[in-house]
């Protein structure tokens, strides 16, 4: 018997819709933090900043060790997706602003219930398919 000759003996089932209605976010921009965490290196510099709080641009830099053009990129690409603040400050001794950045809420959630929960349960996952 060939596949089109097949009769489906069941419907298929359609999921459920992922959002409620009166969600804060759309599918697009959930879709997008995800796909911004996806990079290594902006997975990186999330890490960093949710085990800092808040940085300097500078001191950020220095500690995820990326090159100049790259970092601002990334960077960028995290603030437009909403999953880090960016804030300028003036210190008293300064004659112009800092650039501070710190994860938002969102930032820490997909990062602590997303990606690292299921590094954490990687074990359970080999056990139990394996």
């Amino acid at each position: 018997m060939s596949e089109t000759d097949r009769q489906p003996t069941e419907e298929v089932r359609q999921p459920e819709p992922p959002l409620p209605e009166d969600s804060g976010l759309t599918l697009a921009e959930y879709l997008a933090m995800q796909q911004a965490i996806g990079h290594p290196t902006r997975f990186r510099i999330l890490r960093t900043l949710v085990a800092n709080n808040e940085l300097s641009a500078s001191d950020l830099k220095a500690a995820v060790d990326v090159e100049s053009h790259n970092y601002h990129y990334h960077l960028d690409e995290l603030v437009d997706v909403g999953l880090v603040d960016k804030r300028q400050r003036r210190t008293a001794d300064s004659q112009g602003f800092y650039t501070y950045y710190r994860p938002t809420a969102m930032g820490r959630g997909i990062l602590e219930h997303g990606v690292e929960e299921l590094m954490r349960r990687e074990q359970e996952f080999n056990d139990a398919y394996s």
